[in-house]
């Protein structure tokens, strides 16, 4: 009976995932606006009452691709950095990295934590929902604010240090994946690696009694 409920549970993981898939080819072509469930069940070969089965709505499996996406930051996050006896700065430098290098590899992510496929809202999900979301995006982020109050800044202040990281690298990530950045002839990994520099330099200096 054990094995059996086994291969079950691993067969209904497997269509899960299938429908996922689907459903992410569909919005990064339609949205979530033009997407349905009709589309994503054809798509991944299935019914609609089938997708149904899985899913309440196509706001439903939004959620459960953008929850997906944020537990694969989380876990490249922390894998960075891992050494104990690593500096501050040092630990700053690589989870920042991290979470950029994430994004920048996967574009597709991005658009997804940042609605992009639907018009910059949170369409559809409900506000729990979208809370449970953003504060899973912040885990990700919340080292670099720990890393930043070890450097001896205080609670606001590395909370709008960090912020202004974010919106940089987000920034930046936004001109690569837009094709923009070649317009300025410029690397966006290597621009945010000198904006990390700079900030460690510039807290390091005003660290420093006069």
């Amino acid at each position: 009976m054990e094995a059996k409920q086994q291969r079950q549970q691993a067969m209904n993981d497997s269509r899960r995932a299938l429908m996922l898939d689907a459903a992410r080819s569909v919005f990064e072509r339609l949205g979530i606006e033009g997407a349905s469930i009709r589309e994503i069940a054809k798509q991944a070969g299935y019914t609609p009452g089938a997708i149904y089965s899985y899913f309440e709505n196509k706001e439903a499996i939004y959620g459960a691709l953008l929850a997906e996406s944020l537990e694969r930051l989380n876990a490249v996050v922390d894998a960075a950095g891992i050494n104990e006896t690593a500096s501050p700065s040092a630990l700053l430098e690589a989870k920042a990295s991290a979470w950029f290098g994430f994004y920048a590899a996967n574009p597709r992510d991005l658009d997804l934590g940042f609605y992009l496929v639907q018009g910059m809202q949170p369409r559809g999900l409900t506000a729990e929902l979208n809370y449970q979301l953003n504060d899973r995006l912040h885990d990700a982020l919340r080292p670099c604010e720990a890393a930043l109050q070890a450097m001896g800044l205080g609670a606001d202040e590395a909370l709008r240090e960090n912020t202004a990281l974010f919106a940089h690298g987000v920034g930046l990530l936004l001109l690569q994946h837009t094709g923009r950045i070649r317009m300025f002839g410029q690397d966006a990994t290597l621009l945010f690696e000198a904006y990390v520099i700079g900030l460690v330099e510039r807290l390091q200096r005003d660290a420093t009694p006069a």
